[in-house]
């Protein structure tokens, strides 16, 4: 599997997940996990993730730390909904991008030019960002909304699905044949009920590999995460990279708050709607290990079971614990072949006692299903830590000239 080329492991990969999830449905009933709906769903949830996650990219193949994502996202849903409900959904996404790149250039001023501990400077953006949108809403949005927590509702952009392949995959998921079905309904989630953000979104993931990978501009960026001296040294502008680095960073995260009052379902600008995306975004892309495939992956994965808890509950939760077993049962045979028994063993323990727990409980409270996004979180950035490369500068202050 290793000398399959990235593409087509992360493909095989997403088949063996696609199976998994059918045969759970076969074996359990719960016909939610692969339904176009669920599908949709964690479309919708997945893509305010999905725009933190690639925000982190940026600034963090740059050297640069980035944990005020969620701050950014919070300043994003502000300006997004300002402009928003005054001139439109287009202008709502120039909202979330200005002032989500406001709060990405205040990020770059503390940790590039006065060597800012980047955590520190991450966690003051977040509480600053948090503050500042607070009174904001309550001197702007008070005397034109009923409660100065949120804002007039933001006109949406109209929803669209893919001519002649929606309907069909439609017909194809009412049938309910073995595996057929499933993947019909997830399929169909991903051409129904679409909007000029989800597109956008989606077109971001290649664009942004091409530019920092394909581009003079993506290596000189890069280089200044892994070698600013180096970097320097021939004639790079560091600072300036880092400067542009983060606020791209900035910008995306507060695409990623305009996604949220875009939202179908909310439409507005809400107190505390972010709700730790950020974050999870940040662990999306530690879980792609810094590259677009690898968080666009993690991102739909989270996106995937938040929209399953909120659409089906606890028994598809739960059911989801019998898939989670299967696949831990897959993970363990692969790493048998590849001769690292004690990673298998953990790997088949951990799935019997998640078996074990499907056993004994007939659902997952709904308290607790809340949750599930977060837990995954934590599993999952649990399982990937024995493979991370991060940029090899990454947090490391840097100063003008130092290698000289």
């Amino acid at each position: 599997m290793d000398r399959l080329p990235r593409w087509a492991r992360s493909a095989l990969v997403a088949a063996v997940l696609v199976l998994v999830l059918s045969i759970t449905v076969t074996l359990t009933g719960q016909t939610q996990l692969t339904s176009s709906g669920t599908a949709e769903a964690a479309v919708r949830l997945g893509l305010p993730i999905l725009f933190a996650a690639l925000g982190g990219l940026w600034s963090e193949r740059a050297g640069i730390i980035n944990i005020g994502l969620e701050g950014m996202m919070v300043l994003g849903t502000w300006g997004s909904a300002w402009l928003g409900y005054q001139y439109g959904p287009w202008a709502a996404l120039v909202g979330g991008i200005l002032f989500g790149a406001l709060g990405g250039l205040v990020h770059a001023v503390a940790t590039v030019t006065f060597n800012v501990n980047h955590i520190v400077s991450g966690v003051a953006i977040t509480l600053l960002g948090t503050g500042l949108t607070k009174y904001l809403s309550t001197l702007v949005f008070a005397p034109v909304s009923q409660n100065n927590r949120e804002s007039p509702r933001v006109e949406g952009f109209t929803e669209f699905s893919i001519p002649g392949i929606s309907p069909a995959l439609r017909a194809l998921e009412q049938q309910q044949r073995v595996l057929l079905s499933d993947v019909a309904g997830l399929l169909g989630g991903l051409t129904t009920g679409l909007t000029p953000i989800v597109v956008i979104g989606i077109v971001l993931v290649p664009v942004s590999y091409w530019v920092l990978w394909r581009t003079p501009f993506g290596l000189r960026l890069r280089s200044a995460g892994e070698s600013p001296v180096a970097a320097e040294s021939l004639g790079v502008n560091v600072v300036a990279h880092k400067y542009a680095a983060v606020i791209v960073s900035g910008a995306l995260a507060g695409l990623g708050g305009a996604a949220l009052v875009l939202n179908p379902g909310q439409l507005g600008y809400l107190e505390n709607q972010v709700g730790g995306r950020g974050y999870i975004g940040l662990a999306a892309m530690i879980f792609g290990n810094w590259r677009p495939g690898g968080l666009l992956m993690g991102s739909a994965l989270f996106g995937y079971v938040d929209g399953l808890q909120l659409r089906a509950g606890g028994e598809a939760v739960h059911a989801l614990l019998y898939g989670a077993t299967l696949l831990a049962i897959v993970a363990a045979v692969v790493l048998a072949l590849r001769r690292r028994w004690i990673g298998a063993l953990i790997t088949l323990g951990a799935g019997l006692v998640l078996y074990a727990v499907y056993w004994l409980i007939d659902t997952v409270p709904d308290e607790f299903s809340a949750y599930a996004p977060h837990l995954v979180t934590l599993v999952v950035l649990a399982a990937a830590a024995q493979r991370l490369r991060p940029p090899a500068r990454l947090g490391v202050e840097y100063r003008r000239g130092e290698g000289r």
